[in-house]
């Protein structure tokens, strides 16, 4: 009897109706000389801290750097009940071999790998190693099933990763929690990537606009001038411009071509979801592993844009499936398929492709969100294999009253791949117009009565990060760094698989926020990345744990080796910030009511009082005190506020304990510097006021 185990449910169900595996039982399936069961995503994982020491519960500098002699693994508590299942099935007596069936890749490796070690479980291990759940790729898969022992290293790789990752992520996170008196979550990934997004932040901010001037000629078409600072000189050119005829100097035709987009890896996928729909890169994940439980897309977390021969062989069905089941009319030319082979650069996963299972009536059933990353990757598929689009750019130069005056046209000769492009676009109301072509004209011509106009526009900042762009920019993070490391195929920060929920985790942890469709730091993740050394905000360090673990991979490091240098670069981080007093303010995310009295920093709001945030200074007016409490009235924030702007605030209704009424009067903050006292004022205008 065989047990097979694969990472979700919905995948054991599939893997099940083509075994015959029929028979529901709790926590599997079983039939056909199997049982299938499921790990539910990691079940097993590296134990907190604490249980390596109680001490360990509570954060201090002086316990770190927090280093096990030997790493102790534990069952997530929220799903042991299916870790026994599993447990039970792989000890049983008429279990002889297990299949892994988790995700082809690093970390369904992982997953595996921790049930099979946790359960103590010694029996023989086979791989299933797939692209899609389609009926005929299982089958395929089960009759080649590969060694386990051909994965070991990809689980060393793995096994070092997470272990890296903790060491970093528990010792990083204490160190600069418990000096700044704030949970401030450091990772090896996210750290970089909020990181980035600040220092685009940064230089938005830093960045001057400035003014310029061009002078636009309407000679039948546009021809616009160089920049000018001044607009005094614009206005001057235009005057001399003006109603004179303008003479094409020099004209230059060239036949030029667009390639085709490559295929969708999940990265390229997401930024296109997230630019055409406004779908979060998680949400774009989502939707894809949805559509490749349904058979309807092939394996969603892969970083490779080209296909190998025996996958390209489908490619020419896909293409008749596809055009009859999208949603517009689209004709494809030519077509070229080999244009998106190439085996050597198809690591785990080839490029996502619809699946022959795409259909009209499919495509109409699923959910919006679904079915228009489907559409995206079927659009890709035409695009990618189409002709390439070919046009006739032409760049002229005219001459008016000694001026340069420049202009640019394009005729699109043969449409290509732009045609289903723009066939797709049109649907969403975004096209994507060519430039227009200029009329007939040649060199020398003269081109009479011309108008003139000045135009003012201004230099443009760099562009808020959207998910679009920060994907991009974690995918091409340090290309410098790993261009210098032979065999290393990730760029940038992290994979294909992570970059969605490391964004997630810093919109969760309040490092990150969204504002429409922009992602924008929050002071607490400006401050972060203020305080944080180098060693820790720079993809550099990325680039080089990828490249190590690379090796440990291929066999040229081993993992002992890796981890010891994360030892040593945790411990010299920790020493590192020894002598350092913080400054904790930096990290109060609670709103300024207003200036302290005393020292001139922000005064913020707590349960029980209004406080500087420097604690050292002392200023404190607490809500419960005695002089508004006899008066039957709040110290309110709106009260607090208008006392440390103004040093008083006039107040109705307040209450005479020994006269039994009530009376209006003004109230004064009174700050000896020492203690924190208010007194009355009375308006001295009416007959009878009283001072109290």
């Amino acid at each position: 009897m065989k047990l097979v185990v694969a990472e979700k449910p919905s995948v054991a169900q599939s893997l099940a109706a083509v075994l015959g595996a029929k028979q529901k039982k709790p926590g599997y399936l079983e039939g056909g000389g199997f049982l299938v069961s499921w790990c539910v995503g990691h079940l097993v994982g590296l134990a907190p801290a604490d249980a390596y020491d109680p001490k360990y519960s509570e954060w201090t500098y002086e316990d770190l750097p927090i280093i096990p002699k030997e790493w102790q693994f534990t069952v997530d508590p929220g799903k042991k009940e299916q870790f026994k299942v599993l447990s039970d099935l792989m000890n049983r007596a008429d279990v002889d071999s297990l299949v892994c069936a988790t995700d082809a890749g690093r970390e369904g490796e992982l997953i595996f790998r921790l049930v099979y070690q946790q359960a103590g479980c010694r029996k023989p291990i086979e791989r299933l190693w797939i692209s899609s759940m389609e009926e005929d790729a299982i089958k395929a898969g089960f009759s080649a099933l590969r060694p386990s022992s051909e994965y070991d290293l990809l689980y060393a790789a793995a096994l070092c990763r997470a272990k890296a990752d903790w060491l970093v992520g528990i010792t990083g996170t204490r160190l600069f929690s418990t000096l700044y008196r704030r949970t401030l979550n450091v990772g090896r990934v996210m750290t970089p990537t909020l990181a980035l997004v600040v220092e685009r932040e940064t230089a938005i901010d830093s960045f001057k606009k400035e003014k310029f001037y061009t002078v636009e000629l309407d000679c039948g078409f546009s021809a616009v001038s160089d920049r000018m600072a001044e607009k005094k000189a614009a206005e001057k050119l235009k005057a001399a411009c003006a109603g004179q005829p303008a003479t094409v100097q020099s004209m230059e035709k060239k036949q030029r071509t667009a390639s085709p987009p490559k295929l969708y890896d999940l990265t390229s996928l997401q930024r296109d979801g997230n630019r055409l729909f406004g779908y979060t890169a998680q949400q774009v994940l989502d939707y894809a592993q949805a559509l490749y439980e349904k058979k309807l897309l092939t394996y969603p977390r892969t970083d490779s844009n080209y296909l190998t021969e025996d996958t390209a062989a489908t490619v020419p069905e896909l293409l008749e499936r596809s055009v009859s089941s999208l949603p517009f009319s689209v004709e494809i030319g030519q077509t070229d398929v080999s244009r998106v082979v190439d085996a050597s650069k198809v690591s785990d996963h080839h490029a996502l492709l619809p699946t022959m299972q795409v259909k009209q009536d499919a495509l109409v059933a699923l959910p919006a969100g679904e079915r228009n990353i489907l559409t995206l990757v079927m659009v890709r598929l035409l695009c990618a294999v189409s002709e390439k689009q070919g046009y006739e750019d032409t760049a002229v130069i005219l001459d008016c009253s000694g001026t340069s005056f420049f202009a640019k046209g394009r005729v699109v000769t043969t449409p290509g791949w732009k045609a289903v492009e723009q066939a797709f676009l049109s649907t969403l109301e975004k096209d994507d117009p060519e430039p227009a072509a200029l009329p007939s004209i040649t060199e020398g011509q003269s081109l009479p009565g011309c108008k003139a106009a000045v135009r003012e526009g201004t230099t443009s900042p760099p562009k808020h990060f959207t998910e679009d762009l920060l994907l991009s920019a974690m995918e091409h993070a340090s290309a410098e760094e790993f261009a210098e490391i032979e065999g290393v195929e990730r760029t940038g920060l992290g994979t294909p698989a992570t970059r969605a929920g490391v964004i997630e985790k810093l919109v969760r942890g309040g490092f990150l926020e969204r504002k429409g469709r922009q992602l924008l730091p929050t002071k607490k993740g400006h401050n972060l990345i203020v305080v944080l050394p180098d060693s820790i905000k720079s993809a550099k360090l990325t680039a080089e744990w990828e490249a190590a673990l690379k090796e440990v991979e291929r066999g040229e490091r081993s993992a002992d080796d890796f981890l010891s240098g994360i030892e040593r670069m945790t411990a010299d981080l920790v020493e590192g910030y020894q002598a350092i007093q913080a400054d904790t303010s930096l990290f109060d995310q609670r709103e300024p009511i207003g200036r302290c009295p005393r020292c001139g920093k922000d005064v913020v709001e707590s349960k029980l009082s209004f406080q500087c945030i420097d604690r050292s200074c002392g200023f404190t007016m607490w809500k419960n005190s005695r002089f508004f409490a006899d008066k039957h009235k709040e110290l309110t924030k709106a009260v607090a506020s208008a006392l440390l702007k103004k040093g008083r605030v006039k107040m109705t209704g307040l209450f005479s304990e020994k006269k039994g009424v009530a009376y209006d009067a003004t109230v004064v903050l009174d700050d000896t510097g020492k203690y924190v006292n208010y007194k009355l004022e009375f308006d001295q205008k009416k007959a009878g006021a009283k001072h109290e």
